[in-house]
């Protein structure tokens, strides 16, 4: 039995609206067990007895799509993996002044296109670096949207590809 988090991506934003009791029930009537959503982003933790994570994905996204109707993109990550994620957090995720992230992704290749804009940034407003299977992001609260690699990394070709969280919520996924 495994333990998996599943990260949907763009849920609760962008006029795709799912309850999360909806998306506990999904998860159940697939054979999961032990369902709990965290928060209303899109995260749902769950057992599993497939070891097939690409077949688990795939199923998943199948059922997210015919039940809610959109296309929908998921990450999936055991929970060492998401600890490990959280560990090799770079910046000071204590600043109060920025925001923590952690930008998922789905297929390591896609972390040169992300990292092309890392000359322009401005490091007093946001810095990348990469990680095993991520992205770590630090901007100024306020600035996260219209920041150079904010604005970059909601390019449409990044949409199946990548999904990003606050630190604070990975560690809620693991409490």
């Amino acid at each position: 039995m495994a333990r998996l988090v599943a990260f949907l991506r763009g849920v609760n934003v962008g006029g795709i609206n799912i309850k999360m009791a909806d998306l506990t029930q999904l998860f159940a009537g697939l054979g999961y067990t032990d369902v709990r959503t965290v928060l209303a982003s899109g995260n749902v933790l769950f057992d599993t007895k497939e070891r097939d994570r690409a077949a688990t994905k795939r199923r998943i996204e199948a059922a997210l799509t015919e039940r809610f109707g959109y296309e929908a993109w998921v990450i999936l990550l055991d929970l060492p993996a998401l600890a490990k994620v959280i560990e090799g957090y770079p910046f000071d995720e204590d600043n109060d002044e920025k925001q923590p992230w952690a930008m998922l992704l789905a297929e390591p290749g896609v972390l040169d296109d992300l990292l092309s804009v890392a000359g322009a940034l401005d490091p007093a407003v946001e810095r990348v670096q990469p990680g095993e299977g991520v992205l770590y992001w630090e901007v100024t609260k306020g600035s996260t949207v219209g920041s150079v690699f904010g604005k970059h990394s909601a390019k449409p070709r990044f949409k199946a590809l990548t999904t990003t969280r606050n630190l604070r919520t990975l560690r809620k996924l693991l409490e």
